[in-house]
Parts: C-alpha cells; sequence; structure tokens
C-alpha cells in the first residue's frame, strides 16, 4: 500500500443556501451544515483511501458565524493523518456572500472515518504524507486529538 501526499485527498465543495436549508431567522440550519461536512469529509476520505469509508465518529463543531439565505457555502476537506484503517478529516467551512463581496471563515470540524471492504470490514488506509507547513502542523496535531478521543472512550465504559 503506498503512501499519498495529503493534498491529493483534497475535495473542495459548494453549496448554496436555499429557503429549505434555512431555520426561522434565514439562517443555515446546523443539521444541513452536519450533514455537507459529513459529506465533504467522507469524499475526502474515500480519494485518499480508494474505497467506501464510513464516519466513525465527528469532533466538536462550532459555529462562529450564522451562514444565511443566498450564501455560497465552501467546504474544504483533506485527511490530517490516518491510523491504520482510521483516518483523521479536517474541514474548514467558508459563506461568502456575493453581493457584499464577503467571505468568512465559519467552522472547522475533524472527523474520523474507517476505510472498509466490500463486507465492511476495516483495512489499512495508505498513509498520509504532509508536506505543507500547515499540513505538517495539522499531521502533528491529529495525533494529539486521537488521544484524547481514546481517553474520553475509555472514560464512558
Amino acid at each position: 500500500m503506498n503512501a499519498k501526499p495529503v493534498s491529493d485527498s483534497q475535495i473542495i465543495m459548494t453549496e448554496l443556501v436555499l429557503p429549505n436549508h434555512t431555520n426561522q431567522l434565514g439562517n443555515l440550519l446546523g443539521g444541513q451544515l452536519m450533514h455537507w461536512i459529513d459529506i465533504c469529509a467522507a469524499l475526502s476520505a474515500a480519494k485518499h483511501a480508494n474505497r467506501v469509508c464510513v464516519t466513525a465518529s465527528v469532533d466538536r463543531i462550532d459555529f462562529h458565524h450564522p451562514i444565511r439565505l443566498g450564501d455560497a457555502v465552501t467546504l474544504v476537506a483533506s485527511v490530517n493523518r490516518v491510523f491504520r484503517t482510521s483516518m483523521e478529516v479536517g474541514v474548514k467551512v467558508y459563506a461568502q456572500n456575493f453581493r457584499e463581496g464577503t467571505k468568512i471563515h465559519t467552522n472547522t470540524a475533524y472527523l474520523t472515518f474507517v476505510a472498509v471492504d466490500a463486507e465492511g470490514k476495516p483495512v489499512p488506509a495508505p498513509e498520509a504524507i504532509p508536506d505543507s507547513e500547515d499540513e505538517k502542523r495539522r499531521y502533528e496535531e491529529a495525533l494529539i486529538r486521537r488521544e484524547n478521543r481514546l481517553k474520553t472512550r475509555l472514560h464512558k465504559q
């Protein structure tokens, strides 16, 4: 199994916030955004592993700024690090208002995916090789987040 550069896993997805995506205040529903984040991250994991990947966990998602009706939402996902069969995928979310000429970073999310075979059994994924300084930082931070996830899981048992 060959290692692959982190940049090869990048997925950029853009969605338009329509009325059926919003709450009574005209803001994007949090659940709709989480759905888009999960899809974008799943595509990134699948692109990296060359196979179906399933969501194992979603880390905390903070909503820093509301996303409004009519905004274009751009999601940028890439694999941060691979841990044999599981991999952490980071997703950055931006809202852009073309009329106002604004673009803001609204959310960051981290999800864990597992590469699976045709029977749904976990299989090893290729190692992710970080190249840029940002990719190297995310690679190192992914290990810390994983250790925290595993500690939390042990405390719940």
